[in-house]
């Protein structure tokens, strides 16, 4: 299979740089990403500092070292060798705003849309985490969240991933130090929700956190590990909190989830993925589902309720699973999007990595979220 090589291809890189042989590794990425369709062929290299494409893990931590620097750090990476997307103007009435935010986990910058009306009440916020070599630019106008935005009153927070805390721009979900609270990449994306929320006035109990790829497998860390601060999380093409520990084992569950760590608390869920999706098997979604299913069954002690639909959404069929507690709301909402790759489904394909043809993941995602409040 297809995967099955690139997965070979991608650990046999990670041996080469383990031995300290950072050229020939990186020749065997490049083959890897071109035989995958992901890039153009590139001619062998020494210790090349250009990007690549979509790839959902970081290939060698702390690249170009000969030593491990202790985590987390975080600055800039340079662009996708296909070149930076460059989005459109959306041309919104409300602000969209940059910024920067740093706390003993590090430092990074982030993105806010600010809607243009007021009614004085707190806003909901809406924290939206990238996938590999994406940013906030580009995953803003690739899911139309703002748009979505606008119209029902919300702030959006885009944080930006850096290039020397992951070469891909990856959130690094994968590794056992940013899995957990208090700690790496969870603690600081927390951290800036809350320094974001007081500035703009949000509304403390309607933040929500969603991602793509590894910024759904960050996503979800984030719902099991600040429930307290996240009411409902979103997560896009992504994987269960706690499934992988390195990167090796991480390469194996974007192949086949192994078993998820079993949550304390969780908070609901709605999840997308593709049936067809060849990066990140459509089983992941199962799994991240399931994770916090079982969470929330076990805190009413009786079954939650299931309801199946399967409908015509766009292009494409897709079949919708809702869980229902015992009072009737809904706890977790699994979306299949049949034929499906990769991609921010129903997304605007002036971004990257979407699939404007299906359901927008974007409105179900804000329509679940403004039904929960913590």
């Amino acid at each position: 299979m297809k995967l099955d090589k690139f997965i070979a291809q991608m650990m046999d890189s990670a041996r080469l740089v383990n031995a300290r042989d950072v050229s020939s590794a990186t020749d065997v990425i490049q083959k890897a990403l071109a035989d995958a369709g992901l890039m153009a062929p590139q001619p062998a290299t020494t210790a090349r500092d250009d990007g690549a494409d979509f790839i959902d893990l970081n290939p060698a931590p702390e690249w170009s070292k000969k030593k491990p620097q202790p985590r987390p750090q975080a600055r800039a990476r340079p662009a996708p060798a296909r070149g930076p997307v460059k989005p459109p103007q959306e041309n919104l009435p409300g602000k969209f705003i940059g910024g920067s935010f740093s706390c003993e986990a590090g430092t990074r910058r982030y993105k806010l849309y600010v809607p243009s009306q007021s009614t004085g009440a707190a806003r909901p916020l809406v924290v939206m985490l990238h996938g590999c070599t994406q940013g906030s630019d580009d995953f803003a106008v690739g899911t139309g969240m703002n748009a979505l935005a606008e119209q029902h009153g919300c702030l959006v927070l885009y944080p930006e991933q850096d290039g020397k805390a992951n070469r891909n721009r990856c959130w690094n979900w994968f590794e056992a130090g940013h899995q957990v609270r208090g700690v790496g990449e969870p603690e600081l994306l927390a951290a800036m929700t809350r320094q974001v929320a007081a500035e703009h006035g949000a509304d403390t109990s309607r933040i929500f956190a969603a991602g793509l790829s590894a910024g759904g497998a960050m996503a979800a860390i984030l719902g099991a590990e600040y429930p307290e601060l996240y009411a409902a999380v979103g997560v896009h093409s992504g994987l269960a909190a706690g499934c992988a520990r390195d990167l090796m084992s991480g390469l194996n569950a974007m192949k086949k989830p192994g078993r998820a760590r079993a949550l304390r608390e969780g908070v609901p869920i709605i999840v997308f993925h593709g049936d067809g999706d060849h990066l990140v098997h459509a089983d992941n979604g199962d799994a991240v589902l399931q994770q916090f299913v079982a969470v929330h069954a076990k805190e009413q002690a009786t079954p939650l309720h299931v309801q199946r639909d399967t409908h015509q959404q766009g292009k494409r069929r897709c079949t919708q699973s809702t869980w229902r507690n015992r009072e009737g709301r809904a706890v977790a909402e699994h979306w299949v999007v049949h034929g499906a790759g990769h991609a921010w489904s129903g997304g605007n394909a002036a971004g990257s990595h979407t699939d404007p043809t299906g359901p927008s993941a974007s409105g179900e995602m804000l329509r679940f979220f403004l039904e929960q409040a913590r």
